[in-house]
C-alpha cells in the first residue's frame, strides 16, 4: 500500500475518538517540531548553572525527587545536605512577569494551563517550606553568574547539617 497515513490531531486536525478534545493540536508541522524540542529536564539555563556550580566545587543532585506532605517534585538542582532546592523557570512556562508572553494560537488551552502552572509552583513552595526546604526559584533569563550567586547565598543561610 503506498501513500501517506493521516493521523487524527495533526497539523491543526480534529482530535480522533477517544482522544482529549481540549488538547491544542499544533496549528503547523514547524509548530509541532517547536513543541517538541522543549525539552522537560536539561535546559540551557539549567546546564550552565550546574556547571558553573560544580566547577566552584560544589556537589549536587539533578532532579532528585523530593517527598514532602503536599508534594512530589523535582527540582533542577538539589542540595540535599543543606536542604535547598533550585528551580530554573522557563520565562513562558512560568508566565515571567518580565519576558512571559501568551500564546495566541489556543489560547483558551494555554492561558489556563500557564496558570495552572504558577499555582502549582507556589503550592510548591509553600509545601517545600513547610518540610524545612528553602526553595530557590530563578527566571531562565537570568545570567549564570548571577544565578550561582543567588544559589550560593541560599546554601550560605541554610544551617549546617547535624552528625546524630
Amino acid at each position: 500500500m503506498t501513500g501517506s497515513v493521516t493521523r487524527p490531531g495533526q497539523a491543526g486536525e480534529p482530535s480522533g475518538p477517544g482522544q482529549n478534545s481540549s488538547y491544542p493540536y499544533p496549528t503547523s508541522p514547524a509548530v509541532r517540531a517547536v513543541m517538541r524540542g522543549n525539552r522537560k529536564t536539561d535546559t540551557r539555563p539549567e546546564r550552565r548553572v550546574r556547571s558553573l556550580l560544580h566547577a566552584r566545587g560544589y556537589r549536587f543532585r539533578k532532579n532528585h525527587l523530593i517527598e514532602v506532605p503536599g508534594a512530589r517534585v523535582r527540582p533542577d538542582v538539589v542540595f540535599t545536605r543543606q536542604r535547598v532546592a533550585v528551580f530554573i523557570d522557563g520565562c513562558f512556562w512560568h508566565r515571567c512577569p518580565e519576558h512571559g508572553t501568551s500564546p495566541r494560537a489556543n489560547n483558551h488551552y494555554w492561558g489556563p494551563k500557564l496558570d495552572r502552572n504558577v499555582v502549582r509552583d507556589q503550592r510548591v513552595d509553600r509545601a517545600l517550606d513547610a518540610g524545612s526546604w528553602a526553595v530557590v526559584r530563578l527566571w531562565e533569563h537570568v545570567a549564570p553568574d548571577e544565578a550561582v550567586a543567588h544559589i550560593i547565598a541560599a546554601l550560605s543561610r541554610s544551617p549546617e547539617p547535624r552528625n546524630w
